[in-house]
Parts: C-alpha cells; sequence; structure tokens
C-alpha cells in the first residue's frame, strides 16, 4: 500500500479523525460524495469496533496498485487476540458497505482490509500520488485534538530515536570495553616477556658494549611506558563495566606515605621531595589502588617540572572527619581550562600534546579510585607557576 495518512486508534476522538481523514482523501482523488460517505461509514464502523476492544489500533489510508488499476485502501491493525465475528454490528455492517474486505489474523497481529477500486479515468500515475501525499503531509490538523496529537506523535518519536540511539551508544561502549580488556590481556603478557628478557641481558655475566647497554636500558623504558599504558587501559575497562574491586584494609598514613615518597625518590632521583605531615591518622585503604594515585600524582608533578625541582607533600585534617592530601610542583601550571577538564578520560592539554606522551588516562583512573574511597579530588594552578593537586580520605571510624 501507499500510505496517505496514518492515525492511531486510542479513543472515541479518533472516529472523528478516521472519518474526516477517509472523506478527505477519497475527495482529492475525485470520488463522488456517495462513494466518499460510503467509504467513510466503513472505515468508522471497523475503527469504533477496534477503539471497543483496545487502544492500541492503528488505521493506514492509502492507495494499492494492481496492473494499471488502483484502489482506495483502509487497514486497520490490532491486538491479535481480540476476535471479531458477525455478532460485532460494526464488523459485519463495514462487510456491507465496501467491495473489498478481508481479515487476516497473524502471530504478530490481525488486519482488516478495505478496499474500493478506483475508475480508470482519474488518470492516476505515481506523480499525482506523490502530491497527493505530500499534500496530506503538509496540511494543518482538522482540529486542536489532532493538533495534540500529532505533537505528542512526534514527541514519542523523538524520544524513541533518542532511545534506540543510547541503546546504540550502550551496546558500542560494550563492544569496545570488551575489546580493550581482551587486547589489554593479550597485550600484557608478551610485554612482560620482553621485559623479562630485557633484564636477563642486562645482568648477563658477559661484559656488553656501552651502545648495546644503552639500548637495552631504552627497551627496558619503553617496556615500562607500555606496560603501564596496558594496564591503564584495563583499569578504565573495569570502571567502564563496575569491575573495578577494592581490597580495604586499616592503615596508618603516615607510615604509607613515607613509605610512597621513599619509593618515588629512587623513582625519580632529579627532584627533591619535601613532606610535611600531619599527626599520624589510621585510614581504610586498598594499599595498591592508593600507591597507584599517589605515583600517578608525584610522576606527574616531576614530569611537567623541571629537573632539580621540588615537590612537596602535605597532608592537613579537617572537621569533618577527612584528611587532605596537597601535592605541589614547581611546573608549567595550566590553564583554567584544563584544571577543568584534567580529570575527564582520554583528555590531554592542546600545549603538552607534542612535548609529553600519554593518553589521558591516569588522572581519569586517580579521581575514579579517589571517588570509590568516598573522598574528592581538585587541582589549584596558575599558567607558569606549578600546580597543586589536592584529594581526601575519610578518617577509619577506629581513628
Amino acid at each position: 500500500m501507499i500510505k496517505v495518512v496514518s492515525i492511531s486508534l486510542e479513543n472515541e476522538m479518533d472516529l472523528v479523525l478516521s472519518h474526516k481523514r477517509s472523506m478527505k482523501v477519497a475527495e482529492r482523488l475525485g470520488l463522488t460524495v456517495a462513494t466518499q460517505t460510503t467509504f467513510a461509514t466503513a472505515v468508522s464502523e471497523i475503527a469504533r469496533t477496534v477503539i471497543e476492544h483496545t487502544d492500541d489500533g492503528i488505521l493506514d489510508i492509502g492507495l494499492e496498485q494492481s496492473k494499471t488499476r488502483y484502489s482506495l485502501m483502509a487497514t486497520v491493525t490490532f491486538n491479535k487476540d481480540i476476535r471479531f465475528t458477525n455478532s460485532d454490528a460494526g464488523f459485519y455492517y463495514a462487510q456491507k458497505l465496501v467491495p473489498g474486505f478481508d481479515l487476516a489474523e497473524t502471530e504478530a497481529a490481525n488486519m482488516i482490509t478495505m478496499k474500493i477500486g478506483l475508475p480508470r479515468s482519474l488518470k492516476l500515475d505515481p506523480v499525482k500520488i506523490g502530491i497527493l501525499k505530500k499534500d496530506f503531509e503538509e496540511e494543518l490538523p482538522l482540529n486542536p485534538y489532532e493538533e495534540i496529537k500529532l505533537r505528542n506523535m512526534t514527541l514519542h518519536r523523538q524520544a524513541s530515536e533518542k532511545d534506540e540511539a543510547l541503546r546504540q551508544s550502550r551496546l558500542i561502549d560494550e563492544k569496545k570495553n570488551e575489546f580493550i580488556s581482551i587486547a589489554s590481556h593479550e597485550l600484557k603478557t608478551p610485554i612482560t616477556v620482553l621485559k623479562a628478557y630485557t633484564q636477563m641481558a642486562k645482568a648477563h655475566k658477559e661484559p656488553i658494549n656501552e651502545h648495546v647497554q644503552s639500548l637495552l636500558t631504552k627497551i627496558d623504558v619503553q617496556s615500562n611506558k607500555l606496560l603501564t599504558l596496558v594496564q591503564q587501559l584495563l583499569d578504565i575497562s573495569k570502571i567502564e563495566n563496575g569491575n573495578l574491586q577494592y581490597n580495604m584494609k586499616e592503615v596508618s598514613f603516615n607510615d604509607f606515605l613515607h613509605a610512597q615518597v621513599a619509593i618515588m625518590r629512587h623513582i625519580l632521583p632529579y627532584h627533591t621531595f619535601k613532606t610535611n605531615f600531619c599527626d599520624d591518622v589510621k585510614v581504610m585503604i586498598d594499599g595498591l589502588r592508593m600507591e597507584q594515585v599517589l605515583a600517578n600524582l608525584l610522576g606527574n608533578a616531576a614530569k611537567y617540572s623541571d629537573r632539580n625541582t621540588s615537590i612537596s607533600v602535605s597532608t592537613t585534617l579537617s572537621e569533618e572527619g577527612m584528611i587532605t592530601i596537597s601535592i605541589t610542583d614547581q611546573g608549567r601550571g595550566m590553564s583554567a581550562e584544563t584544571t577543568h577538564s584534567v580529570f575527564e578520560k582520554f583528555y590531554r592539554a592542546k600545549d603538552v600534546l607534542k612535548s609529553h606522551t600519554g593518553l589521558g588516562m591516569g588522572l581519569y583512573i586517580t579521581s575514579k579510585i579517589v571517588n570509590d574511597h568516598n573522598g574528592k579530588i581538585w587541582v589549584e594552578s596558575t599558567e607558569g607557576s606549578g600546580s597543586t593537586f589536592h584529594f581526601t580520605i575519610p578518617l577509619s571510624t577506629t581513628s
């Protein structure tokens, strides 16, 4: 069928629309008033019968071509569980009005089809039918009810389109996270093996010339970088899937911080670390994940500041039962735009894209870990004057 008009059959107000739209289609085709009335009455009777049983019927009015002849056609689709017989007055009466009448019952839905053959003298062709369709698409609503109905249909369609777009987006995200997880696991093994062979070669008893030793050191450094990126991809995949797990234990926080700063002094020998900790407190943390937070923040402080500058680590207690950890560097600082976006996934400031490597995952993961510890993280920075990253952790209830 070449559809011209479609009306949802929800209540008695739709009977008026069904009748008027049926009349108008027949009128635009040039049929006699008697034929217009007959067709519209048959459509109305079936619409009335369907509305008496359900509120989710659909009326479609249009044209059907059979070789060189066209028929005016109306279909009413409704719930498959509804059965009509000749005891239904409207169903019985409509059959008497139109020469073509058929009831089809399928597993999906039931459909009543009504047809009236159109005289060849109308000389219908695809161009005329296209104009007819366009006229009805552009026609103003017949009454306020139809206007509201059309608006609701538009809103419903837009909502459905958004829901479908959201569903597709979630499906793509799921596939993406699945790929990242699988790829990261597969990459981790050969990288670990490569790193192990590099360490074995460096520790070999036979003498190695300086050039080869230098190459092995570079391979080891790049392997570490690649291993870090793979681990970050795995963490992001776990975050997106809600599978980032924690093993929370109570620790003395000053002891924990001193140990982490001591490790970073060895990893970052070209920077000076200064500490200023408040009185020791107990906190509930996942030690490995909190090491990840500190390593990332201290590593970034060194990464974006010159050699031989200092990095300060301090803590303060608040009245709200929180401890605040602050890490201050003497680096390049950040713009207001960067401080606003720096914790977003894959965000990288424009001014460091070429000068510093990375994928913009570290601070996103760091913020997630801090938030999962019921803390908050933020940054204060001025371009050219360094940055201070702050994050909070709640004190243990036994403190």
